[in-house]
């Protein structure tokens, strides 16, 4: 679907919206129309795209007409709108929001992972999984297909730029206002974030859980095609700008040893393994920054639990947790 395709991208101001036309570009897209979709207030707005620049025209339902594919990224409020409006114009919709995310007519689609159900969108939508759910998966299902996972314990650590653009102005100016000994302000956060971590993200739930680590289960189930899967997640902010990471413990049916996961790692697309403790090689957020693959390291035998292995995992949630992932979406229908 690279060449000759009218392709629209709806919320194509903000973050995610110009990460896929870096990604389209990036990856060799020559589509014979690209349609530029945002609010009122972003209408007539130049954006750049291969090597030109397009103007941004306010979403409306009559938007898709003539459109192949449109990708979605500007909250379920507008997906759950102006998605059907665009399924029925013709145009197939790969959804970043968590609107449509756990339909059962709807696929949730990792393309390194499960692929084949792009096959099951009976209503022309596709949804991406939540950032944090890509980016562990990216080193999990690997291991799944190899050992067979029934448990995970996982801790993520999620930068702010996962909050938006707002996340990240409201951690430099705490930073600011932290070294000047001023007030500081709290708009995104439930807690100050500048030299801190929050082990909050989104709102609670009556189990105590917050929705983000309900995602990780209810998702990582889906895509895995897992049903019986447990996941136990602790989602946590932290002051960094880009990039998620998550420790990971996953139990498996038999015990797998490091080195072959190592190897099975090595072998699955999207994944870098950077894993020797004894150069000091492991992956942090820096090294995952404005990168596509996702980087896995700190693999071992878990101490506590049978048959378990703990491996840290980092991935750019802008780039593959969303923008990236969409795109590769698009490429396989």
């Amino acid at each position: 679907m690279k060449h000759g395709k009218h392709v629209a991208v709806v919320g194509a101001t903000g973050a995610v919206g110009r990460e896929i036309l870096l990604c389209l570009e990036r990856r060799g897209w020559k589509p014979s129309e690209v349609r530029l979709l945002a609010s009122a207030r972003s209408a007539g707005r130049e954006l750049p795209f291969a090597g030109g620049s397009r103007a941004v025209e306010e979403l409306r339902p009559e938007s898709f007409r003539g459109v192949d594919v449109a990708l979605f990224s500007a909250g379920s409020a507008i997906s759950r709108e102006f998605a059907p409006h665009a399924a029925q114009a013709g145009a197939v919709v790969i959804d970043n929001s968590s609107a449509f995310r756990m339909d059962e007519d709807v696929p949730l689609v990792v393309p390194e992972i499960n692929a084949e159900d792009v096959r099951l969108a009976a209503r022309k939508i596709i949804a991406n999984p939540n950032c944090t759910t890509i980016v562990t998966l990216m080193a999990l299902a690997p291991l799944h297909r190899a050992f067979h996972c029934r448990q995970v314990i996982a801790s993520s650590y999620q930068a702010v730029s996962g909050s938006g653009a707002q996340g990240i102005v409201e951690l430099e100016q705490q930073v600011q206002a932290s070294v000047r000994g001023e007030a500081l302000t709290l708009q995104v956060y439930p807690r100050q974030i500048a030299f801190n971590v929050i082990p909050q993200v989104e709102a609670f739930i009556d189990n105590g859980y917050t929705r983000e680590e309900m995602k990780m289960q209810n998702e990582s189930r889906k895509i895995l095609h897992a049903p019986e899967l447990r996941v136990s997640a602790t989602c946590v902010r932290v002051p960094v700008y880009r990039s998620h990471s998550v420790s990971v413990t996953a139990v498996f049916e038999g015990a797998p040893d490091p080195g072959r996961a190592r190897e099975v790692l090595a072998a699955a697309p999207g994944i870098q393994v950077m894993d020797d403790i004894a150069a000091g090689s492991y992956p942090t957020p820096l090294d995952a920054a404005n990168g596509d693959d996702c980087l896995v390291g700190r693999i071992r035998v878990d101490l506590a639990l049978d048959n378990a292995l703990a491996f840290w995992v980092v991935g750019d949630q802008v780039r593959k947790g969303a923008a990236l992932n969409a795109v590769q979406i698009a490429e396989i229908l």
